[in-house]
């Protein structure tokens, strides 16, 4: 059964056999996991009772991380009236470091490319352009110079304010030599706390709480962590979401 597999697999990692069961009988999200692991199903959404991040351990373990990446991340799409932002990372990373930054980027452009939309991002901050020289603007600073030499093609700026993000004449007033031109459409905040905040705020007060996400960025395969505020149509969205990424995985 799926909790003698899950047990071989995790048996190095402190999971007895009663463990095992236990963990199985109480988590819809490591079956599910168990099911694509083992070929009987190809996507999974979940999320709808408890945090991300009680499920994640679970993707984590059972699916893992995709060839070459090394983090996870939680993107979220805001559908506005003249616009479409995708905010990272709304969920997993509490205070991701430069280098986690630079690969949450390319994976978000990657599935921005999905949607047919040519990534423009940017690298925000309370710092714009060295205007403060914290850790924090730093770690941003330092996530563009990693950006440069994985992406050299990718429109990418930073560090830089929301406000410039969003306008290439106050950017250029600023930085007259951005790499980024045009409206940034993928938003990269330092911290979870940042990312979070932003995404709720401008959900509730620009978009009509109209979103596509979280989208889970670096697993192996299709799968989607939700949240508890999720309605039927973002399930509905997603569940297509996820069944399209399947050919991608």
């Amino acid at each position: 059964g799926y909790w003698m597999e899950y047990h071989r697999i995790m048996q190095r990692n402190g999971v007895t056999p009663e463990h095992a069961k236990r963990e199985m009988r109480r988590s819809g999200a490591l079956i599910g996991a168990m099911m694509i692991y083992m070929g009987e199903a190809d996507c999974m959404l979940c999320g709808t009772f408890a945090q991300p991040l009680e499920h994640l351990p679970y993707i984590r373990d059972v699916i893992g991380l995709r060839p070459g990446a090394s983090v996870f991340a939680a993107m979220n799409i805001l559908l506005l009236h003249n616009r479409t932002l995708f905010i990272c990372d709304t969920h997993i990373n509490l205070d991701p470091t430069a280098e986690q930054l630079a690969e949450m980027t390319l994976l978000a452009a990657e599935e921005v490319r999905r949607f047919g939309i040519v990534p423009r991002v940017a690298l925000l901050s309370h710092s714009s352009f060295g205007s403060f020289d914290n850790a924090s603007a730093r770690k941003m600073k330092r996530a563009r110079e990693l950006l440069e030499q994985m992406a050299p093609t990718l429109e990418v700026e930073g560090e830089m304010h929301g406000d410039a993000a969003m306008s290439e004449s106050l950017r250029l007033q600023v930085f007259p030599d951005s790499r980024l031109k045009g409206e940034a459409n993928i938003l990269i905040m330092p911290n979870l706390d940042a990312a979070n905040i932003a995404f709720n705020l401008l959900k509730m007060i620009a978009g009509e709480g109209i979103t596509i996400g979280p989208v889970l960025l670096g697993a192996a395969k299709s799968i989607h962590i939700l949240t508890p505020t999720a309605t039927v149509r973002r399930i509905v969205n997603m569940s297509a979401l996820a069944v399209a990424g399947v050919k991608t995985h």
